[in-house]
């Protein structure tokens, strides 16, 4: 049996911007924690010069994570 490769986008949750908004403030804090975990998981496993997704750098700058928008067009929604 083949197996083939895990990239973070395979275990990453996307919310729009109106699904983020129906989120209350836990369950967006459980959604970070989620997220970093599933980030740290990875990266143990994954060659080393991967760079950080987007929705993670997102989270370390304390921004929403609906700013990113998948697959080849991601830009942040924020206004800048």
């Amino acid at each position: 049996m083949a197996h083939g490769s895990v990239t973070f986008r395979d275990v990453a949750i996307d919310f729009s911007q109106e699904e983020w908004e129906f989120l209350d403030s836990a369950q967006r804090d459980l959604y970070r924690d989620v997220m970093w975990e599933n980030y740290s998981n990875f990266i143990s496993l994954a060659e080393p010069s991967i760079s950080k997704p987007d929705v993670i750098t997102l989270l370390d700058e304390g921004k929403e994570p609906w700013m990113v928008v998948r697959e080849g067009t991601r830009r942040h929604c924020s206004g800048e």
